[in-house]
């Protein structure tokens, strides 16, 4: 090898050890509710490295409500979130919003009534003539009248007031309601306000109604799967490590929720998750599969939405808005 080729091979080979690494591919992903343990999942991830492994720089905003996070991705706004299924059954039936469902989480319903010990509410039927404030976006506002008509009560006969997330506990702890629709995770945030007024919380699980089928999802924009199929596919791949890291230590995810969100309760954090790891891990996923979407359950879930928003049944296809194809293997 000549002298000039030896240098300008020496050339080539420094000016590449001093090449910059691939850059990580951002991804902006949107919870569905204001940070909190049952949300720490991501958070996890990136705190982790998970995401970072797998070449992805991961933002992590709130959104208000499962249908905020489905209008966000739709519009673009974000590119992949978290989110109750049956708001996403709804807008694709309803407008045919471009996102899809990628991974089950909860394969247990979380809804649920908070109310207070000594209210006078210990079933669906006490909500007669009663307030019940709920977030204005949530999952939860789809399936409600039909909870309540399965269950022989007319849903006009109670009073139900949409509120910003962030005020339900203090609107429950006033008295200024008398009781609230939230997440069966998010239990432990309210024991403290409650307990500043002398009150006691008390839950009424939706499943003891009947109410069945998928509830959290993760969901992704059309235009990330479309564009970025492989993308989507660390991504989950991350998230179903950091599932699994979350639930063989709650505080370890609740301790990275918090290491991102300084003002998050350590505590409150750690059992807020603790609460959602048995709508994580039940019968269901057992057989079939944790991140799985069952035919039968899916089925289930949107029959369920349907009938609650008055729509037929044979007016969407359930498997049409799932994509497993990008599912962790």
């Amino acid at each position: 090898m000549s002298q000039s080729w030896r240098a300008t091979l020496l050339g080539l080979l420094l000016a590449a050890s001093t090449l910059p690494a691939a850059a990580a591919e951002k991804v902006l992903f949107m919870i569905d509710w204001l940070p909190a343990g049952d949300k720490a999942v991501p958070y996890l991830g990136v705190q982790k490295g998970l995401f970072a492994a797998e070449g992805l720089d991961v933002t992590i905003q709130s959104g208000r409500g499962s249908s905020d996070v489905v209008t966000k991705l739709g519009t673009g706004a974000a590119d992949m979130g978290t989110g109750g299924l049956s708001a996403l059954l709804q807008a694709r039936a309803e407008t045919g919003v471009p996102v899809k469902a990628v991974l089950s989480s909860y394969t247990l319903q979380p809804d649920a009534i908070f109310t207070t010990e000594g209210s006078g509410i210990s079933a669906l039927k006490d909500l007669v003539g009663r307030k019940v404030a709920t977030a204005t976006f949530s999952s939860s506002n789809v399936v409600w009248p039909l909870l309540l008509k399965t269950n022989g009560i007319d849903p006009a006969s109670v009073t139900l007031l949409k509120v910003d997330p962030g005020t339900l506990a203090p609107l429950l702890a006033s008295g200024q309601v008398a009781a609230t629709i939230n997440w069966l995770t998010v239990a432990p945030a309210f024991q403290k306000p409650l307990a500043e007024t002398g009150k006691k919380l008390k839950t009424i699980a939706w499943w003891d109604y009947g109410f069945q089928g998928y509830g959290l999802s993760v969901f992704a924009s059309d235009k990330m799967l479309s564009e970025r199929p492989e993308t989507v596919r660390k991504f989950l791949r991350a998230y179903a490590r950091a599932n699994a890291m979350a639930i063989a230590d709650p505080a370890a995810a609740a301790a990275a929720l918090k290491a991102m969100v300084p003002e998050v309760d350590l505590d409150v954090a750690t059992k807020q998750f603790s609460s959602s790891i048995p709508l994580m891990v039940n019968d269901i996923t057992r057989k079939n599969g944790t991140g799985s979407f069952e035919k039968g359950l899916l089925a289930t879930t949107w029959e369920w939405t349907a009938k609650s928003q008055n729509m037929p049944v044979d007016k969407l296809d359930p498997e049409a808005v799932v994509d497993r194809s990008v599912m962790p293997k």
